[in-house]
Formats: structure tokens, C-alpha cells, sequence
């Protein structure tokens, strides 16, 4: 409970406001490698992944790929890229190897959300004339929306939590006071700093949430909810309820 105590002390105390390193561009440099490195990886995956699940070619390679991207060690990627890229050129080994680790996660979700899209749907879309580019568009990432937004989610907190690495060859972020503390034993600034990545993590997971939960078409959520009254009206005649007329 000291601990904990002596952390907050070390968020909250002026110090933090000032020096060459103070917890606000810390903050600001975690969150920028963060979202740049989710944002460029989505560039990157979510086009195949439309492709693999509209079309059900090369899943099988996707899902080989994926698994063995996930197996990577980040801190020896990044060291390696360092290596080959060039000291001089660290930001770009560091988001190259944080867009490599997000890659997995926004491709899964990518082709995920088409593939759990109902055949039926889409077959009504064909026989009403809709061309594929149509079908793709207006039916089928609509619909996969939630989960295309579910593997955003994950890659971001992956990103997130590894970010912290990269103040290992000195680029920053909120990894600088765990590096240092643990080298100078205060537990206190190493603690603290993690905590602000937790809190990132739970801001960002909560923001995640709340849009998949907005980009779920109108007729889905009424469905669901169409689909309760009727469950709820059933379960009450199985019990032996019995159900006036003109109510659920």
C-alpha cells in the first residue's frame, strides 16, 4: 500500500511538469506511436482482409501469417530492425515492429466480420441486382463492422502495453520511467508510469466499446431487441404464464 501511496505522490508532484522529460510528452509520444502505428496497420490489413472474406480466397495463408506474426518477440524485432535500418532511423524500426504487431489483430477482424455475415443476406442482395463492389460496400462491411472494430480494439491495447519498449533506444514515451527506475530502484516512478498505461489502456478500451456498439445498423439492434420480446414471451408460456393480449 506504500508503494501505491508513493506512486501517486510521483504522478501528482510538480516535478512531473518540468525537466527534460516531463509526464505529459510522455503521455502525448505513447499515445502518437500508438495510434500511428495502429493506424497505418489498419491501412495496411483491412483491405486484404476485405478481400479474404469477401471472396473465402487465401484465409488459410491469412490465419498462417497471423499466428506467426503473433509469435514474433517484439523487443528482439525491434532491436533487429534497429540493426538493419540504421540508428539513425529508430522511429521507423519502432513502428515498423509495433504495425507488425498490430497487423494480426486488424486482419482477423477484417475478413472475421465478412465471413460472420449471413449467406442468406447476401444471396437477397445478389437476387435484388447488387454487384459485388455493391454487395461489399452496402451489406457486407456494414454488417462487420463490430468486428473489424473488435480487432482495432485488441491491436490498440496490444500497441499500447509494447510501446514502452521504444524508450529502451531512447524514443520516449512512458517506458522512460520504468527503464530509468528500474535502473535507479525507484519502484515508485516504475509503478506510477504503469499506471498511466493502464489508465490509457481502460480510456481507450472504453472508447473502443462504446464505438462498436454505435456502428451496429439500426435494423440489427432492432432485431435483437424483436428477438428478446419474443424469447421473453415464450420463455412465459413455457412457465405457464399467461400472456395478455397486446403485450410482450
Amino acid at each position: 500500500m506504500n508503494l501505491f501511496i508513493e506512486a501517486f505522490a510521483w504522478l501528482f508532484s510538480p516535478d512531473r511538469l518540468v525537466g527534460s522529460s516531463p509526464l505529459p510528452l510522455l503521455i502525448g509520444q505513447h499515445v502518437l506511436y500508438t495510434l500511428v502505428s495502429v493506424l497505418i496497420a489498419a491501412l495496411v490489413a483491412i483491405p486484404v482482409g476485405y478481400l479474404i472474406g469477401h471472396t473465402g480466397r487465401g484465409r488459410e495463408v491469412a490465419v498462417g501469417i497471423s499466428g506467426a506474426a503473433r509469435a514474433i518477440p517484439s523487443f528482439g524485432l525491434l532491436l533487429l530492425l534497429v540493426l538493419l535500418i540504421g540508428v539513425t532511423r529508430k522511429p521507423e524500426a519502432a513502428v515498423i515492429s509495433f504495425v507488425l504487431l498490430a497487423i494480426p489483430s486488424v486482419l482477423a477482424g477484417a475478413y472475421a466480420g465478412l465471413e460472420a455475415v449471413d449467406r442468406r443476406v447476401i444471396d437477397a442482395a445478389r437476387a435484388t441486382g447488387m454487384t459485388e463492389w455493391q454487395i461489399l460496400w452496402k451489406v457486407e462491411v456494414p454488417l462487420g463492422l463490430p468486428l473489424l472494430i473488435g480487432g482495432l480494439r485488441s491491436a490498440t491495447l496490444q500497441v499500447l502495453a509494447t510501446v514502452t519498449i521504444a524508450a529502451y533506444i531512447g524514443l520516449g514515451g512512458l517506458g522512460i520511467p520504468i527503464i530509468q527506475g528500474l535502473a535507479l530502484r525507484r519502484f515508485d516512478a516504475m509503478l506510477g508510469a504503469a499506471l498511466v498505461i493502464v489508465a490509457l489502456a481502460l480510456v481507450l478500451d472504453g472508447a473502443f466499446a462504446l464505438l462498436q456498439h454505435f456502428v451496429l445498423p439500426r435494423g440489427v439492434l432492432a432485431g435483437r431487441a424483436k428477438n428478446v420480446r419474443t424469447t421473453s414471451s415464450r420463455r412465459r408460456a413455457v412457465m405457464g404464464f399467461p400472456i395478455e393480449e397486446g403485450k410482450g
